[in-house]
This record gives C-alpha cells, structure tokens and sequence, in this order.
C-alpha cells in the first residue's frame, strides 16, 4: 500500500480564514509586483477576489497588509512582512517535522511525503 503524507496550516478567527498558503502566495505577489491587479493576473484570480480576501485578512486581524497611495505602487505593510516571514518560518518547521514523521509510519505502508504542502494542489475556497 502507498501512502501520502500531507499536510496544510493556517490561521483562523472566529472560524474564518485569516491567512495560509493562498494569502501567503497573494503578499508575495503583491510585494513582486507592486499592485493588487497585476498580482491578481499573476495568481489568475480576479480583481475582487483578490481584493475581498486582502480586506478579510486586514480586517480580521485588525492591522492593514497593504500601503497604497493612489498613482504609487503598493508595498507591504511592516506588520504584513513580519507575517509573512513567521508563516515561512512555521512552513519550514512543518517541512522538517514531517520529513521526520514519514519514515516512522512506513509500519503502515510506504509513505511518501511531499515536502510543500501544496504541492498536490487542491483548489479551497479561502474566503
């Protein structure tokens, strides 16, 4: 038997999605291309997706992700870049732990471990 060992983390309030993977992939787009629509096409996401998500994380965790002035480009927020490099850093904590786990649950079956935990994608809703 073939086993897969998988996983996904993220942060929750009031049992709404606050931030994981996709708003992760959704800064660094923003940070890279310094606007919420070229990030959006980036993602192939919509504008308002993109947008309503941003709004729900900001206003779920009561701090903004984004500065933007009209007619500048958008840069993340100080609060948003210490997110951001904790969520990473929590990822890369998961990645070792569970490269660590796999061989211990071959008495199981074989375990294969995919060291992203997105790396068997699977669209979720993350409203």
């Amino acid at each position: 038997m073939s086993l897969e060992l998988k996983y996904k983390v993220w942060l929750e309030a009031n049992s709404r999605v606050v931030f994981g993977q996709g708003r992760k992939e959704l800064l660094e787009a923003i940070e890279e291309c310094k606007s919420l629509n070229a990030a959006a096409k980036k993602l192939n996401m919509s504008y308002r997706a993109a947008w309503g998500r941003l709004k729900a994380s900001e206003e779920r965790l009561g701090f903004k992700l984004v500065d933007h002035v009209a007619g500048e480009a958008m840069h993340l927020t100080k609060e948003a870049r210490t997110l951001l490099a904790e969520f990473k850093i929590l990822e890369e904590q998961l990645k070792t732990l569970m490269a660590k786990a796999a061989p211990k649950l071959n008495q199981f079956g074989k375990i294969s471990y995919a060291s992203r935990p997105d790396a068997t994608k699977s669209k979720t809703n993350e409203k």
